[in-house]
């Protein structure tokens, strides 16, 4: 399938592995010139600097922590991280989407921004507050052709993942095949994938959602987690 992108440009952030760099890649594939970034804040201001038809906000990080042990540093660090990155560039994008009448804004949030984990409160905050951001934004898009959508991965496979998993094995020596069963087994019970997602299914979709082939879906929170959730809506 052609989607329409040879010619546009984009800027993916935390581009340098997992998520990031899968959603990059197929861009490229699909014809996008793709401004990659990592976590550096002097090579996310760089990013400002090129206009862009898509930009993906994908920067972000996870950690276990008790609820009563998440200080206001590591609230502040989390909500600066994985919230206030994303609102910078499109606060810098958006309007010139605006003005162009075209233009993709995706947020990469994740499944706990519909559920928040118990044991990682201020990290299922913040992608919860990204979903609110992102269904804002599309408010302001009525009647254009600019388009700002979420997605909600699931656990997706990488090595950072796995490094947290294995941390958290309820038995010493488990394979890696024995830990990823056991998670999905304990606390993703009603996945029907039952596996981790691969990050190539998270970049499918997003590649879809950047293009003009995506138009119809705005201010929508679009799930690719492996049919964890229940409810039909």
């Amino acid at each position: 399938m052609d989607l329409q992108l040879n010619g546009k440009t984009a800027i993916v952030t935390a581009a340098t592995a997992g998520i990031g760099l899968a959603i990059a890649r197929r861009l490229a594939q699909e014809g996008a010139a793709v401004t990659l970034t990592g976590r550096d804040r002097e090579k996310l201001a760089a990013a400002v600097a090129p206009q862009t038809d898509i930009l993906i906000n994908n920067l972000g990080f996870y950690e276990a922590t008790p609820f009563a042990e998440i200080d206001d540093d590591a609230w502040h660090r989390m909500f600066d991280v994985n919230v206030m990155s994303g609102v910078r560039l499109s606060r810098h994008y958006f309007p010139m989407m605006l003005r162009n009448n075209q233009g993709r804004v995706i947020f990469i949030s994740s499944e706990v921004g519909a559920f928040t984990p118990p044991d990682m409160i201020h990290y299922g905050v913040s992608k919860s507050a990204q979903l609110a951001v992102s269904r804002g934004m599309a408010e302001l898009t009525k009647g254009t052709g600019v388009t700002v959508n979420s997605v909600l991965p699931s656990a997706t496979r990488s090595e950072g993942i796995m490094d947290y998993l294995r941390q958290t094995a309820p038995q010493p020596g488990m394979t890696d095949a024995q830990i990823e069963a056991h998670f999905f087994a304990t606390y993703r019970p009603s996945s029907l994938l039952a596996r981790m997602i691969e990050a190539d299914e998270i970049a499918a979709m997003v590649a879809l959602l950047a293009s003009p082939l995506g138009a119809a879906s705005n201010g929508a929170a679009v799930r690719v987690e492996g049919g964890t959730f229940r409810s039909i809506l």
